[in-house]
């Protein structure tokens, strides 16, 4: 049932009646669904997306207004290229990068480097001192590229955009 696991990527807060109403089954099989999936790990959290500037700062243009006063955030892409090992290639290296509290995200990716890492610090001098005491500090990482993150115009397919003001003619009877 890939239809109830897409739904619930979508929204999470949907409940299990809402979801067999949508799809057109017995809740009791959404529920078994669900519940099977959670202790298997299929799903593995059930998590809001948050515009974090807007409740930072109270704007809404999603820029880094907020940096540098309590309870900001800085996002840092950080491409990681690594030495492979024999045996296990990129993955160990990619495991222990993973379990620091201030990486996110862990891809293997194609092209120049080998990880990119998705990391959040309360500012830049965070980030920036992740990457040279922790991060390259780790044997085998051969270079680091960190990209800031300046704007957040979309994130988990969630459009951060305000929308555009209806200018249409009001219809009347």
């Amino acid at each position: 049932m890939r239809e109830i696991l897409e739904l619930l990527e979508r929204d999470a807060s949907l409940n299990h009646d809402t979801v067999a109403t949508m799809l057109g089954l017995p809740v009791d099989e959404v529920d078994a669904r669900i519940t099977e999936w959670e202790r298997a790990g299929v799903i593995r959290r059930h998590r809001a997306v948050v515009d974090w500037a807007r409740y930072e700062d109270g704007t809404t243009d999603g820029t880094l207004a907020g940096a540098g006063r309590a309870g900001a955030r800085v996002t840092a892409f950080i491409d990681v290229a690594v030495e492979p090992a024999r045996g296990v290639g990129f993955d160990d290296v990619a495991a222990r990068i993973s379990r620091f509290d201030e990486v996110r995200d862990c891809y293997l990716v194609s092209g120049g480097h080998d990880l990119r890492c998705t990391v959040v610090g309360p500012d830049i001098r965070a980030i920036s001192d992740f990457v040279s005491q922790k991060l390259s500090t780790i044997d085998r990482v051969r270079s680091t590229a960190t990209h800031f993150v300046l704007a957040t115009h979309k994130r988990d397919g969630d459009s951060f955009a305000e929308p555009e003001a209806d200018h249409r003619l009001p219809v009347t009877p």
